[in-house]
């Protein structure tokens, strides 16, 4: 049985977490079927938008495996957090847009799965939340770090150490979605979002990507001069000279990726 089931069509690649049973809980199994779905398709020149989200209707993620976990001493629990970490990081540094399509729990690993997706769009069922104190363990993904850097360090304590769920609407006037749609419209939504996004020239998005995801850990004044730099190299691609030459027609633009 694959834990991590891919479907392309129209350049749109569908990541499906499917153990719907455990309503797609993390395990060592799922982390390493992630990890190499999210590596091939980094280099699929097929694909230009990756959407993540879950089996069935009741959980994007609902956590990871606490059989697993429980078994685990002080080194194989670091070496456990780092290999979550590395997974999501290859998720959060792809070149490509990845989205988030949140329907139901989204809860421990599975709200830090969402986080490390670069755009989260919600079910008006989506539930998030990090309960991990209340297993007595701290979030081991990176959600202490991602969470903070998104909604801001109190929201992110809130949440954190009351180990509380927070709803869809909340989670949106929070910033830690973009977009709550009706669980009925939720694929059609992160589809209408990710034809979007393959509308807009490739180059440009790995470089926005670059500009926010890397510029964020550097000072004020060094982002700025890294966002300069890519600026300045976009303008020697043809996809720039083709995007605002089909601006100066009034005509869609034709990128190619170079």
């Amino acid at each position: 049985m694959s834990f991590v089931l891919i479907e392309k069509a129209d350049r749109i690649a569908w990541v499906t977490l499917n153990r719907p049973e455990k309503l797609n809980a993390l395990n060592n199994d799922v982390l390493k079927e992630l990890e190499e779905a999210f590596a091939a398709l980094e280099h699929d020149a097929e694909v230009g938008v990756v959407v993540v989200t879950g089996a069935g209707e009741k959980a994007f993620v609902a956590g990871a495996d606490i059989s697993e976990l429980k078994s685990l001493d002080t080194a194989g629990a670091r070496v456990q957090a780092l290999r979550g970490q590395a997974v999501f990081q290859r998720i959060e540094s792809m070149p490509k847009p990845v989205i988030a399509a949140v329907n139901g729990f989204a809860l421990g690993g599975g709200c830090e799965l969402a986080l490390a997706c670069h755009i989260r769009i919600a079910s008006e069922n989506a539930r998030f939340g990090l309960p991990e104190v209340s297993l007595g363990i701290i979030p081991g993904y990176g959600g202490t770090q991602r969470l903070a850097r998104l909604v801001g360090k109190g929201v992110a304590l809130d949440l954190i150490l009351s180990g509380e769920m927070t709803s869809a609407a909340d989670a949106l006037r929070m910033g830690l979605v973009s977009r709550v749609a009706p669980q009925a419209d939720l694929k059609a939504t992160a589809e209408k979002l990710a034809k979007t996004l393959l509308s807009r020239g490739p180059l440009a998005l790995r470089s926005a990507l670059a500009a926010v995801n890397e510029g964020l850990e550097m000072p004020q004044e060094q982002g700025l001069q890294y966002e300069a730099a890519l600026f300045g190299l976009l303008a020697a691609t043809q996809d720039m000279q083709e995007g605002m030459g089909a601006f100066l027609e009034k005509r869609p633009a034709a990128f190619k990726g170079l």
